[in-house]
């Protein structure tokens, strides 16, 4: 009988224990989540001095790696809309060549009425 008691008794201040780490837990939640939400970026590393051309650098390549990788995606995201594209492609220049055509018959009208006014001119 005592034997259980003094296991009972483990057991409560394991929960006790546990329930006064939770409720720290809980007191701190505010401060633990606005740390979680803080960028790291922001905080400063310390790096040696001899180091700060090598992290420049590698700064620099990551810039370039990350414009690289949107131009890339980019490219990706448009691939589906390569055959929309062609397709508007190809009605312009229908639309160009249908133009061009017009821009001839008009010339040679053009022309001809020239010709024609040469003529009653001359007469």
């Amino acid at each position: 009988s005592s034997l259980q008691f003094l296991l009972v008794d483990q057991k409560c201040q394991v929960f006790q224990d546990m329930n006064n780490h939770l409720e720290a837990v809980l007191k701190e939640k505010r401060t633990l989540r606005q740390r979680l939400i803080k960028p790291r970026c922001q905080d400063s590393l310390p790096i040696e001095a001899p180091y700060h051309k090598y992290i420049v650098e590698l700064l620099t390549e990551a810039v370039t790696f990350i414009e690289k990788l949107e131009s890339h995606l980019q490219a990706v995201r448009s691939s589906p809309q390569i055959p929309t594209l062609m397709k508007d492609m190809d009605i312009a220049l229908t639309k160009t060549e249908v133009l061009v055509r017009d821009l001839e018959e008009l010339t040679e009208q053009i022309l001809k009425w020239r010709e024609v006014q040469k003529g009653v001119h001359s007469d």
